[in-house]
Formats: structure tokens, C-alpha cells, sequence
């Protein structure tokens, strides 16, 4: 007779176990095993010594190097830069080693690290910079030269002639014996602010504490350890086994951050990075460093997969490819599984506001139920509410509310955003889900107005207010057109008050907005957008008549 996941729950989280839970008050569970802060996963991370960590290109950093370079950096910020406790650090820079060692080491002091959407234009990135009011940026040459001529100290690397501190020159000599300068640092403590797409206005800051992070890692694990044992296998054995995940999506998402990276540095485990998303280097990647895991967005698994010269290497080692942060099509698993037999499909949820995983179906759950992201992990409760907070019976289709450790603080300085999302410590969504009798959790729309465009999100508001700045609109829809490779495109509809063509607003729009937002498609609607008596337009009106759906 198989396992059931209740008898697997039961097994795990037994007294004396890794995965043993405790009470933190307000109702929440939390790991009792985890570490309390960033700071002590880091220094947890060190005992892996001269283990493989990072690897970039031709770039090799064990364990070891990237404590004592995260170490040294911290003194640097603390002792050179005068960054105290609570003070934002900004970090605006592609997937590169530095990433993670400036992420260590700004974390390390308390003060509160501030990852930047590396595709964002300058604009955008003064944004963030404001908002968050950072007291510094470290930045790759890219983003340093995008950014010339703020008035904020930057430290920068991988540049030539760039503004701002070298990084090499701020670093010095790498002592072989260095330690983490001292500070306190509590789970309650903020630790990061993470841009998230809202829908209106500009993005929100999710501010995540220490507790939020340590606990994000072991979440995790105990979802892929669930997995193991529901195949009927030993999980012990899994935990002892190395993996080697090529991570496909940014540091600056909560995917690439909390529930690829953390987890790396929290098991010892070895992460393989890329500058840029390229099914046909990941394949090479894969074959060369014997990776285990791809991990990232349902997009990169449809590219990998939909390559012509997917046989031409060797790819043995990939045992599972994991995706989450956008909505996964069923033909994805149907590829999946005739491509890849025998590997271990999972599909996950999670939020910037979840520090990443909260729901998890991997292995012959998610085969079962290809509609489903899973079931919750055991920290994290879920209620289907309907609007006016009361919560539905499971089968009926409400507001998806959360509850656990990982749900962050608030929003960084949006009191009101904060108290309307987080209600009696449950995180409200936005998102219409509804709940079988056995517990596992089907998305069925988003309540919220955004277009998720290959797992990064695009809030409708901004691309319409930035449509509304051009003196031919008149009115402005942003809608997401359905897509098998990346999910959802962005697309408008338009009414003009004079002429313009498609190629000119588009031009005019990237003067403004990431590439990435950019709609592909503008419709051009000759009579007036319908809207409701609110005077909210009808959207779902509209993808009727332009998409027919």
C-alpha cells in the first residue's frame, strides 16, 4: 500500500526530527531547526569548507572563498563605509558571483539588503534607490554606467572606467583566517526589500526578515524530501546526495534568491549561474557540470525542451527540473514526461511576499493532478476567503490567504498597502484558488491585474500609465495574451485621439519602460473602451473580443 502524504507529514516533523515544527506565536509554525538569522545560515555555510559553491563561466568559489570574501566585504561596509545596522544596501547587477557575496556580506551587519531589477531602466532603478533610501549601491558595470552621475556611493565590479569604488581595490587583501564582524541580529530583524509588482503605482518594497529567511531554505527541503519519501524512498539518503542546480532566472527574484540560493548555501550544495537565459548553453552547462536540477520558470523547462539539439548532449545527470513563478501549461508535463522519462517534475507557489515557496507538487502527486500546485508545506495554512474575509468550504473558488513563517513583514514605508495585503497575520493573495478534499491547491485566475511574462512580473497600471503619456492615446487596456513559451505577453488596446502606428508607441514605450514590458501586440479600438458603472474598464470584455477568450 503507498504512503500517503499525511503519513509522510507525521514521519518528518516528529519530535526530534529535522524537520520538527514549533509554535512562534499569532498561530504560526515554524522549523525549529532552522537557523534563527541570515547571519547564522552563512556562517553554518563556512563548514562546507573547500566544497564546490558558486561556479560562473570559467569562475570556481568553494565555500570556503565566498565566506571569507563575504566576511571581508562586511568589515569593509562596517568598519570603511559606515554602514550600520538598518541601513539599505542596494545591489543592482546580473547573476555574478559578486551578487552573492555582496548579498552575504550587507545581510551580515544587519543592515538590509535592497536587490534591484537588473533589467529595470535608469528610471526604474532611481526608483528603487529612493524608495528603499539606500545609503549605497554595489552595482556591475552596466548598471553603474546606466546610473552615472547619482549622487549615492557605488561600489562596482566587472567594469573598466565605470563611476564609483573598484570592487577588487574596496575588498584589499582576503585574510585566510578572517571572521564576520560582530553584530546583533535577531529573526525579527528586516533583512531585505524586494521589489514586487503591484497593480497600481509603483512597485512595492516586500520587506522579509531574518526569520523569513532562514525558515524559506528549510521549507524547501522539506518539500523535495516529501518527494523522495512519497516515491519510496529513503529520504535520508536524498539529503546526502549532491546537487547541482543551474539556476535559469535572477538573483533579484524571489525564485533565484530564496528558494534556489538559500537552499544551495543551506545544504551545501553547488549552484551553477549563467550571465543570460540560453536553452542551448544550459544544455552545454548541463552536460559539463553534471547538473542535477533545473530550476526556474515554466519557460526556461518549454525552451530546454523545444531545442533542436536537445539530443546532441549529454544530460544523465539532470534528475529533475522544478518550476514556479508563473502559471505551468499541462503540456509542459506532457513534454516533460515523453522527453524526459524517469525525471522528477515539480511545480510550486509562492510570492515575493512568501520569500518564494509556500505550495509544492512534485513526483506522482503532480502527475495525478498536472492543475494542481500542490499542497502546503507543513508551516504554511491555507483559507480560500471570499471578499468580505470569511472563509469558503473547500471546492468553492475564493481569495487565496496564506499564513507561516514566511510571510514578510509588510511593505517597506506603505502602511495602508501592508494593513489591506496582511489581515490578522494571513497574506492575502490576490489570487482566485480553490481547495479539493484532499487538500491540494488549484490556481484558478489572478484576482490581481498583472501579467506574469515568463515568471517576471508586469503590473498593468504603469504600462498604461506610461501608454497615456503619449499625446496620441486617448484610452489604454493592458492585457496578458496567452503564450506557450513564456506564459503570457504583454499586449494593449488602444484608443487614439490621432494617428500612431504600433512600431511608434512601442518605440516611444521603451523610453520609458523594461524591455521585458513592452507590449508585442496593440490592438486599436475604434470606439470608446467599455468600463463598469466604477468606470473600471472591462477587461475581460476586451479579451473577448481581441482574443476571443
Amino acid at each position: 500500500m503507498s504512503i500517503t502524504n499525511d503519513q509522510v507529514q507525521a514521519r518528518l516533523t516528529a519530535p526530534g526530527q529535522l524537520f520538527e515544527m514549533e509554535d512562534v506565536g499569532g498561530g504560526v509554525r515554524a522549523w525549529k531547526h532552522a537557523p534563527a538569522t541570515f547571519r547564522a545560515l552563512l556562517e553554518n555555510s563556512a563548514f562546507h569548507g573547500g566544497k564546490e559553491f558558486v561556479v560562473y563561466e570559467d569562475e570556481r568559489l568553494t565555500y570556503a572563498e565566498h565566506f571569507r570574501l563575504a566576511a571581508t566585504l562586511a568589515h569593509r561596509l562596517a568598519d570603511s563605509l559606515g554602514v550600520r545596522k538598518g541601513d539599505r544596501v542596494a545591489i543592482a547587477m546580473r547573476n555574478y558571483p559578486e551578487w552573492i557575496v555582496a548579498f552575504s556580506a550587507t545581510l551580515a551587519i544587519g543592515a538590509v539588503a535592497v536587490p534591484l531589477n537588473a533589467w529595470w531602466t535608469r528610471r526604474e532603478l532611481e526608483y528603487g534607490l529612493s524608495d528603499s533610501g539606500a545609503t549605497l549601491l554595489i552595482a556591475d558595470g552596466e548598471r553603474a554606467a546606466k546610473l552615472a552621475g547619482i549622487d549615492i556611493p557605488m561600489i562596482v565590479t566587472r567594469s573598466s572606467g565605470s563611476p564609483g569604488a573598484d570592487w577588487h581595490e574596496v575588498l584589499g587583501e582576503i585574510s585566510p583566517d578572517v571572521v564576520l564582524p560582530p553584530a546583533d541580529i535577531r529573526p525579527e530583524d528586516p533583512a531585505t526589500i524586494f521589489y514586487t509588482s503591484g497593480t497600481t503605482g509603483h512597485p512595492k518594497g516586500a520587506l522579509g526578515s531574518h526569520r523569513n529567511l532562514a525558515q524559506a531554505p528549510m521549507t524547501v527541503a522539506y518539500a523535495m524530501t516529501r518527494g523522495v519519501a512519497l516515491a519510496g524512498r529513503d529520504p535520508g539518503e536524498s539529503l546526502k546526495q549532491r546537487r547541482i542546480t543551474l539556476l535559469t532566472v535572477p538573483l533579484f527574484h524571489a525564485t533565484g534568491c530564496f528558494a534556489v540560493l538559500l537552499t544551495t548555501m543551506f545544504s551545501g550544495n553547488g549552484l551553477i549561474l549563467m550571465y543570460k537565459w540560453n536553452p542551448e548553453a544550459a544544455l552545454r552547462l548541463i552536460e559539463r557540470e553534471k547538473i542535477t536540477v533545473l530550476s526556474g520558470v515554466p519557460t526556461n523547462a518549454w525552451q530546454l525542451l523545444s531545442h533542436p539539439s536537445l539530443d546532441s548532449y549529454d544530460i544523465s545527470t539532470l534528475s529533475g527540473v522544478s518550476y514556479g513563478g508563473a502559471p505551468a501549461p499541462p503540456k509542459l508535463l506532457e513534454r516533460l514526461t515523453e522527453l524526459l522519462p524517469g525525471r522528477t517534475p515539480s511545480n510550486g507557489y509562492g510570492m515575493t511576499e512568501t520569500t518564494a515557496l509556500a505550495i509544492y507538487n512534485s513526483g506522482r502527486s503532480y502527475l495525478a493532478r498536472p492543475g494542481s500546485v500542490g499542497l502546503p508545506l507543513p508551516v504554511v495554512d491555507v483559507r480560500i476567503c471570499e471578499p468580505t474575509g470569511a472563509e469558503l468550504p473547500r471546492g468553492q473558488v475564493g481569495e487565496l490567504c496564506l499564513r507561516g513563517p514566511i510571510v514578510i513583514m509588510g511593505y517597506w514605508n506603505r502602511p495602508d498597502a501592508t494593513a489591506e495585503t496582511i489581515v490578522g497575520g494571513w497574506l492575502h493573495t490576490g489570487d482566485l484558488a480553490r481547495v479539493d478534499d484532499e487538500g491540494f491547491v488549484y490556481i484558478v485566475d489572478r484576482a490581481k491585474d498583472m501579467v506574469i511574462r515568463g515568471g517576471e512580473n508586469v503590473y498593468c497600471a504603469e504600462v498604461e500609465a506610461a501608454l497615456f503619456e503619449h499625446p496620441a492615446i486617448d484610452d489604454a487596456a493592458v492585457i496578458g495574451i496567452p503564450d506557450d513559451e513564456l506564459g503570457e505577453q504583454v499586449g494593449a488596446i488602444v484608443k487614439l485621439r490621432s494617428p500612431a502606428t504600433q512600431e511608434e508607441l512601442q518605440a516611444f514605450l521603451k523610453e520609458s519602460l523594461a524591455p521585458f514590458k513592452i507590449p508585442v501586440r496593440i490592438w486599436f479600438h475604434e470606439s470608446d473602451l467599455p468600463r463598469n458603472p466604477g468606470g473600471k474598464i472591462l477587461k475581460t470584455r476586451l479579451r473577448q473580443q481581441v482574443l476571443g477568450t
